[in-house]
């Protein structure tokens, strides 16, 4: 398994065999970064806005998923589920997190999730190995919520999304301050988390890993 970040809230993530997955493309007059030029079997959608939503940089024809329920493409189970509450002010925006299923590993992506689940919806998701983090607010997870909600979690790895980098426009805290909230000092970044499909965790700590933003050419 290969997962690659493009910025903000956009990953790829490819496995041998098995459809590819491109999640919350961005448009980047909103969110910075290069503008996109992906490929992928399927797409997923967090949240109803343009730093999310932009699915129409993603060609090839991918299969559209924007919203809760269970689906199986291509190889790769996905669930989604709705962490906005029900009752939502008119104002907040509906965000659906994805866990992605490939049988011998699991990778939740938590869109732009703002607040910290019930333990009983924690629960619902399974276990993770791989968690897509919102750590630099910004109308996501904050450093502090987003350490508690990992702590909940208890996934392998956690890789950060939705902060301040040099590539963004948006308002966001940078990715020091979560990194402080969890207590690290030392963080090595890579271009691409690769992973054997067949490879089992053992390890009980959870590891934070920072991709560097890929950016398309122009």
């Amino acid at each position: 398994m290969e997962i690659t970040w493009y910025g903000h809230s956009c990953f790829r993530i490819t496995e041998r065999s098995i459809a590819t997955v491109v999640t919350d493309p961005f448009d980047s007059g909103i969110v910075g970064y290069h503008p996109l030029k992906l490929k992928a079997e399927v797409v997923t959608v967090s949240c109803n806005d343009l730093g999310h939503n932009n699915h129409a940089a993603v060609k090839s024809d991918p299969y559209l998923i924007s919203g809760p329920g269970e689906y199986e493409i291509g190889g790769v189970f996905i669930t989604g589920m709705q962490t906005t509450p029900s009752k939502k002010s008119d104002s907040e925006m509906r965000n659906t997190l994805y866990v992605l299923d490939y049988g011998t590993l699991t990778v939740c992506h938590l869109g732009q999730i703002n607040s910290v689940p019930s333990q009983s919806s924690i629960e619902e998701l399974g276990s993770i190995n791989i968690a897509l983090v919102p750590v630099g607010e910004g109308g996501a997870l904050n450093a502090s919520k987003a350490a508690e909600v990992i702590s909940m979690l208890e996934p392998n790895v956690v890789i950060p999304m939705h902060y301040e980098t040099q590539y963004s426009k948006l308002a966001l805290d940078p990715l020091a301050k979560f990194l402080k909230e969890m207590g690290i000092t030392t963080l090595e970044t890579m271009e691409t988390y690769k992973i054997p499909s067949s490879y089992s965790f053992t390890e009980e700590e959870t590891h934070v890993v920072a991709l560097d933003p890929k950016l398309m050419p122009l």
